[in-house]
């Protein structure tokens, strides 16, 4: 395959960029994607080290030299822009993002959430789940709108709480599904089997009316 045959790609970082370093490791394993950027509001961020260990451009944008969000997320757009990315990912990119950012990339823009959406939006998630005493979370591969971690949610994984659990155990337990199921749907966007139509979300031709449901440690493809 060509890279011109390659789905074009936007990663955004904040941190560690775990899921970026299992995005580059699918693509390295024949995923058809081709990462052109790694992008990060914060220069230190270990994402931008990932990306170039893999020879992929990397820029960094600080949202502190910018007077506002608005006036950030406009120059965001424009440095994005420059690579023309099909799908715009955000891995750990720590930001709340404007209305205007947002319905530029309307349905191409993907993020993942430590938690079984519409349950715990927003951040804390683990202790959130261990101070409630679930038996059950997880993590969602979800499109981005104007709602906080309230977009379409098209994959979701499943994962124990075990009774000796703390945040950090827990964390690692979900991280390791996200490092499945992020790169499972960007490969649905890549292929051409989802599709988005007048607000409506098919994939390989029939309707999702909710997320695709996985459990813990299932790899085997949707």
């Amino acid at each position: 395959m060509t890279p011109a045959e390659k789905l074009p790609i936007v990663v955004l970082v904040s941190g560690s960029g775990s899921n970026l370093q299992a995005i580059i490791d699918a693509a390295a394993a024949g995923l058809p994607v081709e990462i052109r950027a790694v992008i990060s509001n914060k220069p230190g961020a270990y994402g931008l080290d990932r990306g170039r260990k893999a020879s992929i451009p990397t820029r960094v944008l600080e949202h502190t030299a910018f007077e506002d969000r608005d006036t950030y997320d406009q120059a965001l757009v424009k440095l994005i822009d420059e690579y023309q990315p099909a799908l715009v990912i955000l891995a750990g990119f720590m930001r709340i993002l404007t209305a205007g950012f947002v319905t530029h990339y309307q349905g191409r823009l993907l993020n993942i959430h430590p938690s079984l959406l519409p349950k715990y939006r927003g951040l804390h998630t683990h202790k959130r789940v261990l101070e409630a005493g679930d038996r059950e979370h997880g993590a969602t591969v979800h499109l981005v709108t104007e709602e906080l971690d309230g977009g379409p949610r098209l994959l979701q994984v499943s994962v124990p709480v075990q009774e000796n659990d703390d945040e950090d155990t827990l964390a690692a337990r979900v991280l390791t599904q996200e490092h499945i199921i992020y790169p499972m749907v960007i490969g649905w966007f890549a292929e051409n089997r989802l599709s988005i139509q007048n607000g409506a979300i098919a994939l390989d031709g029939e309707r999702m009316d909710g997320p695709k449901q996985m459990t813990f440690n299932q790899t085997t493809a949707l």
